[in-house]
């Protein structure tokens, strides 16, 4: 075994410190400028929201014949998700919502399905410098947060669940899932909102 010195990138994760200031940060830029040669966006333009308001992804926008199907099988859908999860699990929050309405499809993925994977790339080009950050205190406590939508599965008219928990002023657990049941009311599936972040 071998000393190195401190660790300054891990697993396509950039490790930055800046001791005077108590900081420690930890960025995908790199990754994702990799991820988004890979696929040819890294000209793209920036686009300032991954899901609008309002919109809506189910079943009924997969493909419904044999020409779409045909379609779908030149679209590297499951490798660009798959490269967009892995920055959400690591360092991205911000990309939970949609891998996780996106990731529902991706046995049927539809043309609608991959022009927002496309639009999150769009995203992630505008804030691939995004660090998340934790600073020094004297006051370690973690703080969480966690919300709802009502019905928002248009297939099952289950809602999606999401939470975050931070610690040192930044980020150290979160997710964004579909919930196992239908409920019949906004308050009801915020409480299991509630129920599955701290379960």
């Amino acid at each position: 075994m071998k000393d190195m010195g401190e660790a300054s990138y891990v697993l396509g994760i950039e490790i930055t410190r800046g001791r005077n200031k108590g900081m420690l940060g930890l960025s995908q830029k790199t990754y994702i400028k990799n991820v988004l040669k890979r696929y040819g966006m890294h000209k793209s333009e920036p686009k300032p929201a991954l899901i609008t308001q309002g919109e809506k992804f189910g079943s009924f926008q997969c493909p419904k014949n044999e020409y779409e199907l045909e379609q779908m099988k030149s679209v590297p859908h499951a490798s660009a998700l798959g490269s967009i999860m892995y920055a959400q699990v690591c360092t991205r929050p911000d990309l939970a919502l949609a891998t996780g309405l996106l990731g529902r499809f991706q046995s049927n993925l539809g043309k609608d399905h991959w022009k927002a994977i496309k639009r999150t790339l769009h995203y992630m080009q505008g804030t691939k410098g995004l660090i998340l950050t934790y600073r020094k205190t004297d006051a370690l406590e973690i703080v969480g947060y966690s919300d709802a939508d009502l019905a928002g599965c248009k297939d099952t008219l289950k809602s999606t669940s999401g939470y975050v928990f931070l610690l040192a002023g930044g980020a150290i657990s979160w997710k964004s899932a579909k919930q196992s049941v239908v409920t019949l009311s906004t308050m009801y599936a915020k409480f299991i909102a509630c129920f599955e972040a701290t379960g």
